[in-house]
């Protein structure tokens, strides 16, 4: 007879990052193993922010609260995981004994303060619903800085490049805006700045300042929808930019000072929005697009979602109105992620609608296509 032997995951030999005192911006790396095989549903980020939002909490209630409901800008951004995830069908397979890497990053000094307290008491795991990630090491991914350092270090005077790893996305008018237009992504950097660093600048004359004066020299992007936070699809872009400043540029010696400053910043707060659940991830470089990841499965997912949402309003076209357009994009959330082997007590946590609420529009979903089909 032949024993399984149990595959053992070596104990971590974690040292804690360290940083000064008036440090207000940092990015933490954190090294990860899978503790067994696992399927992860496509917006596992939902649950990645929940724990660090709980891990928040734990320390400081009032700060984790506020970073949940109490501002436009966050002060944090996470990142999916990098690392060898397994498409196969409809799902994302997590292997045993494989290392990942995740990312986290503090944008004010008063969270950097409640990190510095955290880390020295992180836990051993982090808890993704049935994928237990065993944390081996923490480390600095950027150097730990401040926004005045990040003001007065030396100009660069040349073109800056930045990689757009995740699909990074714009609010305008209600709308999703998926191109990198030099005055969108700057004044994206811009309000993180004039929310945390103490040293605001006019945003109107900024934005203005680089539409007429910063240019692209090259990209090569392309675009993607994805399904992304707690609910709705995001259209965005991935790839790569290079930006210049205008020969004839009009001379303002703060305003370049600032445009290479946000620049600095772009890798610790990412771009454009939902970056606090992996979108906008962003690199001070050039990498060549067979090194990004395409969040597939996420794809996938929004895809399917935007195919039963039309069904659903061709169905309930009668009623009309814009109830029946939310009921209907509901309805094929809920089925979707259903389709994906999600959980409906996940599904509803998620959706904050209650377990019964988010049971009963799965059902009426389900009747729905059948009666289409028919």
């Amino acid at each position: 007879m032949h024993h399984i032997v149990p595959r053992v995951i070596a104990k971590p030999k974690r040292k804690t990052p360290i940083w000064s005192k008036k440090t207000e911006i940092v990015s933490l790396a954190f090294d990860l193993i899978a503790s067994k095989d696992a399927i992860l549903y496509p917006q596992y980020t939902t649950g990645l922010h929940a724990w660090f939002l709980d891990q928040v909490r734990s320390i400081d209630p009032d700060l984790s609260a506020y970073l949940h409901d109490g501002q436009s800008e966050k002060a944090f951004t996470i990142s999916n995981l990098e690392g060898n995830l397994i498409v196969s069908g409809q799902h994302l397979h997590a292997i045993a004994n494989q290392s990942y890497r995740w990312y986290v990053t503090g944008l004010s000094k008063e969270l950097v303060q409640c990190l510095e307290i955290w880390l020295k008491q992180l836990p051993s795991t982090i808890a993704l619903r049935h994928c237990p990630l065993v944390i081996q090491n923490c480390e600095l991914a950027l150097p730990a800085t401040t926004y005045r350092e990040l003001y007065n270090a030396e100009l660069i005077n040349q073109t800056i490049k930045l990689s757009f790893v995740t699909p990074t996305s714009f609010r305008r008018r209600s709308h999703h805006f998926p191109l990198p237009v030099p005055s969108t992504v700057f004044q994206s950097y811009l309000r993180r700045w004039n929310n945390f660093s103490g040293m605001e600048f006019d945003s109107t004359e900024f934005s203005d300042w680089v539409e007429n004066n910063v240019t692209i020299n090259r990209h090569r992007i392309a675009s993607e929808k994805v399904a992304a936070g707690k609910r709705g699809m995001v259209t965005g872009f991935t790839g790569m930019v290079e930006f210049g400043l205008s020969s004839k540029r009009e001379p303002n010696p703060e305003f370049e000072k600032l445009y290479y400053a946000l620049y600095r910043l772009a890798p610790y707060c990412g771009t454009g929005h939902k970056t606090t659940f992996g979108l906008g991830q962003t690199r001070a470089c050039w990498i060549e697009e067979e090194t990004i990841e395409a969040p597939s499965l996420q794809t996938i997912l929004a895809q399917r979602i935007e195919e039963l949402t039309e069904k659903f309003r061709i169905q309930r076209k009668r009623t009309g109105g814009e109830r029946a357009d939310l009921i209907a994009e509901k309805w094929a959330t809920i089925l979707a992620r259903r389709e994906l082997g999600e959980s409906i007590i996940a599904i509803a946590e998620d959706l904050e609608i209650p377990y019964e609420t988010a049971k009963s529009y799965l059902k009426l979903a389900r009747r729905a296509i059948n009666v289409g089909a028919g």
